[in-house]
């Protein structure tokens, strides 16, 4: 089905809409959190699992949720991952006890999942022309981007004004909006198999696995204790699962992640630098909150408005100068220079005292990370996936969430294992803010190290029509 440029552009801000809504429901809940524990009885330990059942499934099937839509039909999943999406979100806002919810969180997770992994496959098959693909994607990386804020937000609005069931419940409109506008707009693919394919059931079944099993280890090392029995246990059986899935892969005759894809040069770096710079971004977005909240003593919706600059500033890069600079530039150079900016911007936040100004010690922190991020996420984007063919793009695209899950979850626990031990389990505002600092100084090594791998390691590829970048000759030397 050929569309024209109108109706392709109204199937990608659909297309965003659905993906804004899984990406607002990995943040919106956290400011709801007390009144969920309030009203459903959580422990304080136990409260962790709202959070945590929504990452284990949603880190667990990126993968595969991928590799199906390249065997089936990446509108199908994608329709059918809304769908589930939608009524799991049905489900939490209806819950009446813990095991429910945590339930719910679960499969909201599972449908999540399907929808992140084949969301940018579809935008590709949507925009065939470079420059109008690099300003899709300039947007699409806006809404992954901004998403997660705009949840601190909208989560605090909603649990002042109406209730915690009100965060999970707008998801329903939205969801049938999504699903209904999809039907009609989003072009019929072709599968790579034409409904023959095989799925390799136990190379799903092996990295689901160990991508669950290190995901758990790693969200509940900071609980546990990272040398306990526990999680050096539960990290040592991940490595042997995915070790049996690498085994797998080498052996079956269709394999659910072809590990030549790892040779294409700009997948493996781009993905390199996801893990990094989610790692820092999600240092940056949890304690940044924490620290406004905590510290300086601001409510939830002042939190949230306190992140407007930054989502604001990223808005105006990804949609506008961004897309330019790639196409002058390449993807390197921009990748390099956010990177660079979001590291000054944590190192700034590191600085800021217990009696800070908003307008001296957060505002240009908040700046200078939004313009990082806005300028760096198209790029990183469009790097992973401009080595693929349209038969690979679903796998690429799982593997760029993955990266980008797999590294924001690692590094959140890391930092937040260096700012318990920095504060010594003290309350005081003070003592937070020393582990917060700790913190920002950690993450912004993170970013500097993913700037140091894409201007090392990162190669331009000339802007081609997908499926043609196997064909283009290269602009340096590549190790596909």
């Amino acid at each position: 089905m050929a569309l024209d440029q109108r109706t392709r552009w109204f199937a990608l801000y659909v297309l965003c809409l659905g993906d804004l809504m899984i990406v607002l429901d990995a943040t919106i809940v956290n400011v709801a959190l007390p009144s969920i524990r309030d009203d459903l009885g959580f422990t304080e330990e136990s409260l962790a699992w709202v959070v945590n059942a929504y990452l284990l499934t949603f880190g667990g099937f990126l993968l595969l949720g991928g590799r199906l839509g390249d065997l089936f039909g990446h509108r199908r999943l994608f329709l059918s991952g809304i769908a589930l999406f939608t009524l799991a979100s049905l489900a939490c806002g209806l819950s009446t006890s813990q095991g429910f919810l945590i339930g719910a969180r679960a499969v909201q997770g599972l449908g999540g999942a399907v929808v992140s992994a084949v969301a940018l496959s579809l935008l590709m098959l949507l925009f065939q022309d470079p420059m109008e693909r690099t300003k899709a994607m300039g947007f699409f990386g806006f809404v992954m981007a901004g998403g997660g804020s705009i949840g601190v937000l909208l989560g605090g609005v909603l649990t002042d004004a109406l209730s915690w069931h009100w965060i999970f419940l707008v998801n329903i409109p939205v969801g049938i909006l999504v699903f209904s506008l999809c039907l009609p707009l989003l072009p019929g693919d072709r599968p790579a198999s034409e409904g023959r394919g095989r799925v390799d059931g136990w190379g799903a079944v092996t990295v689901t696995a160990a991508l669950i099993t290190a995901v758990y280890a790693i969200v509940n090392g900071n609980d546990k204790g990272w040398l306990s029995v526990q999680t050096l246990g539960l990290l040592a059986v991940a490595v042997v699962v995915f070790a049996a899935f690498i085994v797998i892969e080498l052996r079956v005759a269709s394999p659910l992640v072809p590990l030549s894809i790892f040779r294409k040069r700009n997948v493996s770096v781009a993905n390199g630098v996801g893990v990094l710079w989610a790692a820092g971004m999600f240092g940056w977005f949890f304690f940044a909150a924490q620290y406004l909240g905590l510290v300086l003593g601001y409510d939830p919706l002042q939190v949230g408005l306190a992140f407007l600059p930054a989502n604001i500033i990223m808005g105006a890069f990804s949609l506008g100068l961004s897309a330019r600079l790639v196409m002058r530039y390449g993807t390197r150079i921009p990748i390099a220079v956010g990177m660079g900016l979001v590291t000054f911007g944590l190192l700034l936040f590191a600085r800021a005292p217990v009696d800070a100004n908003f307008w001296v010690d957060v505002l240009p922190a908040m700046i200078l990370l939004g313009v990082g991020v806005g300028m760096a996420m198209n790029p990183v984007l469009m790097a992973a996936m401009s080595d693929v063919g349209p038969e690979e793009s679903g796998l690429a695209s799982g593997i760029v969430n993955t990266g980008f899950m797999m590294g924001g979850a690692l590094g959140l626990a890391v930092l937040a294992s260096l700012a318990a031990w920095k504060t010594g389990g003290e309350t005081a505002a003070t003592s937070l803010n020393a582990g917060y600092q700790l913190a920002f100084v950690v993450g912004g090594v993170f970013s500097a190290l993913a700037a140091g791998l894409a201007v090392t390691l990162l190669r331009d590829r000339p802007m081609v029509p997908h499926g043609e970048a196997e064909r283009a000759p290269a602009l340096a030397v590549e190790t596909d």
